[in-house]
């Protein structure tokens, strides 16, 4: 059988109530695999997914970048790779506007942005909405790529992905892979999409000092990239 043309990361930590609902929105008529990636739960995440029919793999490495990573080594060779958080704040029945664009060859990367799209009240707090200005700013000015959101809910053509040769194991995964790929002068398409209350407490626009430390991460990997160039051909 021929790979699916498309592979759904799905990185999760401890997201027992909400991964089922993330999973059972995705279009059923969506030829992709799924995997979810449990990044260390202690709860039943990884029970709850493997009955909704994912593929469900471990990385006890803690951290966001990590676990995208892990699943990344998992696949075979699909045509577009989607990443798409657990805590059903995005809208999976939203997958095929993102990779309809890669897969009718008129994007390489998109975004789903959740600052072009409505937001639900409190969804995303004011000081998470600061952030994604100023990443805005620092990919517009430095990188010459024109950004509204860093939002995880995204999806990428496979050999672009594979150029980028992805590194980072935290938050600063967003940022990379925008910055690598705007270096790469790869196509880049915004979308907007709805945001609404995460299921759960989030682990880090739900906590300001997380949300600082994963600015400071943000903005760090963004001047230390400055320098990068692809080199695989």
């Amino acid at each position: 059988m021929p790979p699916t043309p498309v592979a759904i990361i799905i990185p999760a930590l401890n997201e027992e109530q909400s991964i089922g609902c993330v999973l059972d929105a995705i279009p059923p008529d969506l030829r992709a695999e799924v995997v979810v990636v449990d990044n260390g739960s202690t709860d039943g995440t990884a029970a709850v997914a493997s009955s909704r029919g994912a593929r469900v793999i471990s990385e006890p490495r803690r951290g966001y970048g990590a676990a995208c990573l892990a699943g990344i080594a998992s696949l075979g060779l699909p045509e577009v790779v989607v990443f798409l958080d657990a805590d059903f704040s995005d809208d999976s029945s939203l997958l095929p506007e993102l990779t309809k664009p890669i897969l009718e060859g008129r994007a390489d990367l998109v975004i789903g942005s959740r600052m072009l799209g409505e937001r639900e009240p409190g969804a995303l707090p004011l000081h998470a909405r600061f952030g994604n200005w100023l990443a805005g700013r620092i990919l517009t000015h430095l990188y010459r790529q024109r950004t509204t959101d860093l939002g995880p809910f995204r999806a990428i053509r496979w050999e672009t992905l594979r150029r980028l040769d992805m590194r980072d194991c935290g938050f600063g995964w967003t940022m990379e892979m925008q910055a690598k790929a705007a270096r790469l002068k790869a196509r880049l398409l915004e979308v907007p999409v709805p945001y609404r209350k995460r299921i759960g407490r989030s682990k880090i626009t739900g906590s300001l000092i997380a949300s600082l430390r994963a600015g400071a991460t943000i903005l760090f990997t963004a001047f230390r990239l400055l320098r990068w160039r692809p080199t695989t051909l």
